[in-house]
């Protein structure tokens, strides 16, 4: 308060205490009163009621002039309710602010632990949702999973998981951009949530999604949650002015809880979910585990070639292209085989396809190539000109930059001849090629690299492309040959003998040599003779095997 303010409240208890000294009977109550009033006014240090009591006492009667009968008594017991009321003042003041911080530290202790309760469970949510589609993210799932598999029995003994990938996401963020692509993703997210409130749906990631079918009853259950959910993908959806349909792939798993683990039905839903995705899309995939168990057969052999290749477990066997006019072996085809340590030996169908998918091809290819030129610059052949080698290029291998730098160095450290190797390319490879690889192979042509057109007649043949590529032969199908094996009035047999015959004559207009695949008969063997042919390859003129034992004349044609 201000000075004057103060001034006012004393003149005022000074008024009241003179009344009391005055008061008959002496009221004891106001001198009480006077020092609660002092505290009140924050009047509340030892100094401040020694100073009040010192005042009181000197002063009170002589400057008020008070007349009062036994005034001793009087301001000995006025004195008295003065400390009193003070003290009492002072003790309850200092009781209401020790409640009130006990209060305000119990208010302030509750709202602290609320506010960690609502941190925790903000943290907790964000650790375990999705920030974009607010959907359950890869830790709460596999929570849920593992709850699910680690307590069977009263009827969820079975669980399902159906792991979910958008058709062509990629297409959506590459045309329309990743502001789109996320909006698409938060209407999908609705969407399955939506369609499958009952199950727990998280998304894993990108366009992942994935499923938890708790005690289901059945495969049937969950392909029937699987079902649903690309019915929910599939419906044409409106995100930021475009229009947008997709589609979505679904890979199932349902099975026993006992004996499995999160981990291995999530990779086993991965599985089936590119089983999916490899038969085109928009379907779902039910898991096999016999087909699985091949799968990773193939996976454990592509992992296996390139220590194979260092351990020496691959080598070549050889399939000799015979004359048709004289029986002589005009060259042999290079044929890898896998020696493998446990499964024996492997023909090129149980590991090729798989190196041209990882690409190992081109170093697999790159053996084959250099072992194949080695083992060729070692034939003769009795007093006459020792046969070509023929090897298989790969389209990876075509497109290789270095592909003629290569070759030039094969050809360098092996002293092969260039006109004593020949490189097969599919039609279909040679039909697609692009400006470089063409350029390649004019550059290995000029070098006197011979090139055969291999398995001629399965692909797409435009004849203004074989017109103009750099090719010495070409290899006609298996297929063609085949049919001539039927007797000379079958209508099949004819069929084939008038196509085999128009190739041949196609490839000679051409210059080509023709050398007819799969001959497995001598009368095979006249009717390809008959229409023109050139060279045979088949079993019989001989079966793959070591180069040695085909280095004399083949069987008569």
């Amino acid at each position: 308060m201000t000075q004057t303010q103060l001034e006012e409240m004393l003149q005022r208890l000074t008024d009241r205490l003179a009344q009391a000294m005055r008061a008959d009977p002496f009221d004891l109550r106001i001198g009480q009163q006077v020092g609660a009033e002092l505290v009140q006014s924050h009047i509340a240090s030892a100094e401040g009621l020694g100073r009040t009591v010192e005042v009181i006492q000197l002063r009170l009667v002589r400057d008020l002039d008070l007349v009062v009968d036994d005034i001793d008594d009087r301001m000995a017991r006025l004195l008295a309710t003065v400390a009193t009321g003070y003290a009492r003042a002072l003790r309850d003041r200092t009781l209401d602010e020790q409640e009130s911080i006990r209060r305000a530290a119990m208010m302030a202790r509750a709202q602290a632990e609320r506010a960690l309760r609502d941190s925790e469970a903000r943290f907790r949510h964000q650790a375990t949702h999705d920030p974009l589609t607010d959907l359950p993210n890869r830790t709460l799932f596999t929570e849920r999973l593992t709850a699910a598999i680690a307590t069977p029995g009263r009827g969820a003994d079975r669980v399902g998981v159906c792991f979910l990938d958008l058709d062509r996401f990629k297409v959506v963020n590459d045309s329309l951009g990743h502001q789109v692509g996320d909006s698409l993703l938060v209407t999908v997210a609705q969407r399955l949530r939506g369609a499958l409130g009952e199950h727990l749906v998280a998304r894993l990631g990108g366009d992942e999604f994935v499923i938890l079918v708790e005690r289901t009853g059945g495969t049937d259950d969950a392909v029937k949650v699987a079902e649903a959910a690309l019915d929910a993908v599939r419906e044409p959806a409106l995100v930021d002015g475009h229009e947008l349909t997709v589609s979505a792939s679904i890979g199932i798993v349902e099975r026993p809880v006992s004996g499995t683990s999160p981990m291995e039905l999530m990779r086993a839903a991965d599985s089936t979910l590119h089983w999916a995705k490899a038969a085109g899309g928009a379907r779902w995939s039910l898991f096999d585990a016999d087909r699985n168990r091949r799968e990773l057969t193939r996976y454990a052999l592509s992992a296996a070639i390139p220590a194979a290749l260092d351990r020496g477990e691959f080598y070549l066997d050889y399939q000799p292209l015979t004359s048709l006019r004289d029986g002589r072996v005009l060259g042999m085809e290079a044929l890898v085989r896998w020696r493998h340590p446990e499964l024996g030996v492997l023909r090129p169908d149980s590991f090729i396809p798989l190196a041209e998918e990882t690409g190992l091809i081109v170093r697999l290819g790159s053996w084959v190539l250099a072992e194949a030129c080695r083992e060729a610059g070692t034939w003769s052949a009795a007093g006459e000109a020792p046969p070509f080698v023929s090897v298989n290029l790969a389209v990876r291998q075509l497109h290789r930059a270095d592909l003629v730098t290569e070759v030039r160095g094969v050809l360098g450290r092996t002293g092969l001849p260039p006109e004593r190797l020949q490189l097969e390319i599919t039609e279909s490879t040679m039909m697609s090629t692009v400006v470089e690889p063409v350029r390649a192979l004019r550059v290995l042509g000029d070098l006197g690299v011979r090139v055969a057109i291999d398995d001629f007649g399965t692909g797409y043949c435009n004849l203004a492309y074989l017109r103009d590529l750099p090719v010495n032969e070409m290899k006609v199908a298996g297929e063609f040959v085949t049919g001539l094996r039927a007797p000379a009035g079958d209508p099949g047999g004819r069929t084939d003998e008038r196509i085999l015959a128009s190739l041949v004559s196609l490839a000679h207009a051409l210059d080509l040599t023709v050398t007819a695949e799969g001959v497995e008969t001598a009368h095979q063997a006249e009717r390809l003779r008959a229409i023109g042919c050139d060279a045979g390859q088949g079993w019989h003129f001989g079966r793959p095997g070591p180069a040695r034992q085909h280095l004399t004349h083949a069987p008569a044609a």
